[in-house]
C-alpha cells in the first residue's frame, strides 16, 4: 500500500461517519479509531490481490475502488464499504482483487487489531459478519445454508 498516517484528523472525522460505526458511542469511535492506521492509496494501486494472504481489514473513508474476481468487475467500493474481513475471519486467500480507481483514503487493521475490535466491539462485529454474509451470498447467486 502507500503512505501512512497513524492519526490524519481527516480519516478520524470521517470514521465517525460510516456506517460500520453509526451505533458506537463517541468514546467507542475514538477506541475504534485508536487501532486503525490511516493509509492513502493512490489510484491504480491494488489494495487486495486475489489468491494472496490476506494481512488486514479496510475501510474505505474517501475515493473509489473496483472489487474484480478472476478478472470480472463484481463490485464498486466507497467510503463506508469494507473489505479484508474474510481472509481475516478465516485464514484464507483474498477471494477478490480490489484496485483503487480513485486516490484513496483507507483506515486499516492488521489481524491482531481486527481481532481487538471484534471483541471488544460486538455491535461492529455484527456488522462486519451481516456484511460478510451478504457478500457470499451474493457470490454464490443466493442464500447460503
Amino acid at each position: 500500500m502507500a503512505s501512512t498516517q497513524h492519526r490524519n484528523s481527516r480519516c478520524q472525522d470521517a470514521l465517525a461517519g460510516v456506517g460500520l460505526f453509526s451505533d458506537l458511542s463517541k468514546a467507542q469511535v475514538r477506541s475504534v479509531a485508536r487501532l486503525m492506521t490511516c493509509v492513502k492509496v493512490p489510484a491504480g494501486r491494488a489494495l487486495t490481490t486475489e489468491g494472496e494472504v490476506g494481512r488486514e481489514f479496510m475501510v474505505v473513508v474517501d475515493g473509489q475502488a473496483s472489487v474484480r474476481r478472476d478478472g470480472r468487475l463484481i463490485a464498486t467500493l466507497g467510503p463506508g464499504d469494507f473489505v479484508g474481513e474474510m481472509s481475516l475471519i478465516a485464514g484464507t486467500p483474498r477471494s477478490a482483487t480490489v484496485i483503487a480507481e480513485t486516490d484513496m483514503l483507507v483506515e486499516t487493521l492488521n489481524r491482531r487489531e481486527f481481532s481487538t475490535l471484534l471483541d471488544e466491539s460486538p455491535k461492529v462485529a455484527r456488522k462486519i459478519m451481516v456484511g460478510t454474509v451478504k457478500r457470499l451470498q451474493e457470490a454464490v447467486g443466493g442464500p447460503v445454508a
